[in-house]
């Protein structure tokens, strides 16, 4: 197995803290190497064998007692997920946590990772208490059960970009990778490495190999404590022992595993070292798997001899569950042989009270572990959150992972283009050539009026796109991987240039078609308005995707809406006729700006006619007298009005069919500021929305 180098940095932090960062931790390490090497200045470095069969575990011992968590059902009732539950785990032990659907395995897990708010009861570290510690976040990882993962990534980029996320910037990007080969050897996932993740669409690497993919992202830190719900959840029985052993080989190098498992085969028992049974919240076994045979002898129902002793117990506990006294007496039978058994778990336990969880810690750092260590700027303790990047920096790391990802799926970059221009060259056919009559300048508003609302409508097909990197978000997210601000604006960087490219595309395959006027400068503010609305479309979708997590109900969110802003942005209806108790809809209308402004600057030249002579009686029932007619007419009301009014006279300019539309409150230069800030908008809505919408964490009553 390779060796992995991590060089610590030395930090210079005050004392007098109660519970020690990792940072001191760190420069007591680094002062202890000094002494030893007489007074070298230079960085120390540490290795960690990652499969040493020799070297002795790091001790750490945590422990949780009389755990207790209820949430509110309802009709104001109160459910019971855990119910005075109790255990502990050493570093490389494997405690696996079984029950029948409902028993609070997951919560169980929830609560030992820190993740359920206001649980009665104490979780300990060395006799350290860690829930409401940020320490535990650095020390700890959390695989959850669904594989969370970016389709068109191979295993070694997306263990390489977790790198890029989870370790210090003081590491070189070569130690990196030597972490991540390192990482990919000890998972079992070297013919795999250039193999891409795969989904529906794509295919890639196997169930087995995804799930061990998702707990390396997790584990690229090297953490002491390592949380799984459900690992091995949809595998068959030989992927299943496979992600198991490679759980083990990760506990033999100084961590503590605990996950919840369901029904598991006899290859995997023999793998694991602690068992907790639960029944609806409370605990019916706890300790070796070795001795639930003699338990369940005890209580009187032996295991037979070709039985899977878990998936016995399992059915006795359920059959119980299903008896008018349900599982008390077993509870209580656990109570009583727990305490018998007591005295032989002494032996276990004894060795790790003496070492303090600074002491631990140290030496873990020492082997290796917490590879995500601190900066000598920036010191990870147990008040302050820390990141191993600055915001820069994860920004571009987030915006190349991004473009990897997306550039693979030519296919739906393709798709999006193709419905631009198609849609483009439709309305260009269809409204080929205006001219300037009556007609045409009817023609031009409607061009306008489908165009626009075109734009945003192309943009709902970005709803999907979060909703699935949600749950990715939130992992990473949750161990400080990078910070919300730096995803949004990453996510801004990566879609301008899709935006412009689409705008562009749109503009070049209408503008001339269509024969709208002003040149190219008129060709420019064009292209500028339909980029403005896509902007404002594609923000006003992702702060959606953001804010509602169901694709189907964000889907008829936005379309409703959109739908609202084309009946109130000028199209249908003037805004001097919109009732005064719908006026405020108008105003913040996302239509009504770029509709506006395409207007303008069609029609703001007050040298171009529309309606000339004759051409006025277009359209009404004076259309078919004939023109000698319509001329004496002309006569007659240019005597009443004092003026001599000809075939030729200009009865209607451009300004004049702005007024028209009651179009006159803002030039095209405002309207083109405020459909951009409209997207800027919607852009800080999205960001609120992850900051305060998107808490990964359970809440309840107690």
């Amino acid at each position: 197995m390779p060796r992995v180098a991590a060089e610590s940095q030395e930090i210079s932090l005050g004392g007098g803290c109660e519970s020690p960062t990792l940072g001191e931790l760190l420069k007591d390490l680094e002062d202890g190497h000094r002494k030893k090497d007489s007074g070298e200045d230079a960085s120390v470095h540490h290795v960690l064998d990652l499969a040493s069969p020799e070297t002795r575990p790091v001790p750490f011992l945590l422990s949780f007692n009389n755990l207790c968590y209820d949430v509110k059902g309802k009709a104001a009732s109160v459910k019971t997920l855990l119910n005075d539950v109790s255990g502990e785990v050493c570093d490389g032990d494997i405690l696996a946590v079984l029950g029948a659907s409902g028993a609070g395995k997951s919560t169980l897990i929830d609560a030992l990772a820190g993740r359920v708010s206001s649980l009665r009861g104490t979780v300990t570290l060395n006799g350290e208490k860690l829930l409401k510690s940020q320490l535990l976040k650095v020390i700890s990882a959390y695989v959850m059960q669904d594989d969370l993962l970016f389709p068109m990534l191979t295993v070694k980029e997306t263990l390489m970009f977790a790198s890029e996320f989870r370790l210090p910037r003081s590491l070189s990007k070569s130690k990196k990778m030597e972490r991540v080969e390192a990482l990919i050897n000890q998972l079992g996932l070297r013919n795999a490495a250039d193999t891409i993740i795969g989904n529906e669409g794509h295919r890639g690497v196997s169930g087995g190999e995804r799930r061990r993919v998702s707990i390396g992202i997790d584990i690229i830190h090297d953490p002491i404590v390592l949380f799984l719900d459900e690992p091995t959840s949809g595998l068959d029985s030989t992927n299943a022992f496979m992600v198991v052993q490679v759980l083990k080989r990760i506990a033999r190098s100084g961590s503590m595993v605990i996950m919840s498992i369901h029904q598991p085969s006899a290859r995997i028992i023999d793998l694991l070292d602690r068992l907790i049974i639960l029944s609806r919240g409370k605990s019916v076994f706890s300790g070796s798997p070795t001795s639930l045979p003699q338990f369940l002898s005890d209580f009187g129902h032996p295991v037979p001899g070709k039985e899977n002793i878990t998936e016995f117990a399992l059915d006795l506990v359920r059959e119980l569950e299903g008896s008018t006294k349900g599982t008390e007496e077993l509870v209580e039978f656990n109570e009583k042989w727990q305490q018998n058994q007591s005295p032989r778990a002494t032996p276990m336990t004894t060795p790790y009270k003496a070492l303090s969880l600074k002491e631990s810690i140290t030496t873990s750092v020492s082997r290796g572990k917490l590879v995500s260590g601190s900066t000598s700027s920036n010191p990870i303790s147990m008040e302050t959150v820390s990141y191993a990047n600055t915001p820069l920096v994860e920004t571009y790391i987030l915006s190349k992972r991004y473009m990897k990802n997306w550039s693979r799926t030519p296919e739906l970059i393709i798709t999006r283009l193709a419905t631009v221009l198609v849609t483009g060259l439709i309305l260009a056919t269809i409204y080929w050539r205006l001219d300037n009559t009556p007609r045409g300048a009817q023609e031009r508003i409607a061009f306008f009026s489908f165009a626009m609302s075109t734009m945003f409508y192309t943009c709902a097909d970005n709803l999907p796109v979060f909703i699935h990197e949600r749950y990715i978000f939130l992992r990473e997210t949750t161990h400080n991987a990078y910070r919300t601000y730096s995803y949004v604006i990453s996510h801004v960087l990566v879609s301008l240039p899709q935006l412009l490219a689409l705008s562009i595309a749109f503009a070049v395959t209408t503008f001339w078609t269509v024969g709208l006027s002003g040149g190219l400068e008129s060709f420019l503010y064009y292209c500028l308005i339909i980029y403005a609305a896509f902007w404002s479309g594609s923000s006003f979708v992702t702060f959606i995707s953001g804010l509602i997590p169901n694709v189907m109900i964000s889907f008829m969110v936005t379309i409703s809406y959109l739908s609202y802003c084309l009946l109130m942005g000028g199209f249908f209806i003037n805004r001097d006729r919109i009732p005064g108790y719908w006026i405020w809809f108008h105003y913040i209308s996302l239509m009504k700006y770029p509709y506006e402004a395409v207007l303008i600057n069609e029609f703001d030249d007050p040298s171009r006619c529309f309606v000339r002579g004759v051409q006025v009686f277009d359209g009404t029932l004076f259309a078919k007298v004939p023109d000698a007619i319509k001329v004496k007419m002309f006569d007659t009301l240019g005597n009443s009005l004092g003026t001599k009014i000809t075939e030729s006279t200009c009865l209607r300019t451009g300004p004049d069919l702005l007024l028209q539309q009651g179009i006159s409150q803002l030039s095209k230069w405002d309207c083109l500021w405020i459909t951009f800030a409209w997207g800027i908008f919607f852009r800080i809505l999205f960001y609120l929305s992850l900051l305060f919408g998107n808490k990964n964490k359970r809440t309840s009553v107690c």
